[in-house]
């Protein structure tokens, strides 16, 4: 049985989306880091008043990045936090891609 991809769907008539823009979250493709609701009270502030602060939302440094792999004479273009690029520079694009199931 076929399933239908309703988000992909809405996201395509949706007017008020910019055109080129994904309604997805970005994450990194290797540390799988995403973005993380922030916010909140120290002890402190709680145990001597009521201010609310709201909530924000703090996104990981992405970057659009195309990795050469040699073994394989193929790019990648991914989507990488900084953490990621430290990764592949250190242990190789081949091993980490590998290890993060991108390749197989």
């Amino acid at each position: 049985m076929k399933t239908f991809n309703y988000i992909a769907l809405w996201a395509f008539f949706n007017p008020c989306l910019p055109a080129g823009r994904s309604i997805f979250m970005k994450t990194c493709a290797i540390s799988k880091k995403g973005t993380i609701i922030a916010g909140g009270y120290s002890n402190r502030t709680r145990a001597t008043k009521y201010n609310p602060t709201g909530k924000t939302r703090k996104y990981p440094n992405i970057q659009k990045k195309k990795i050469y792999v040699p073994e394989l004479g193929k790019s990648f273009s991914l989507y990488l936090s900084t953490d990621g690029i430290k990764t592949i520079n250190k242990n190789g694009a081949y091993v980490t891609l590998k290890k993060a199931g991108l390749i197989k």
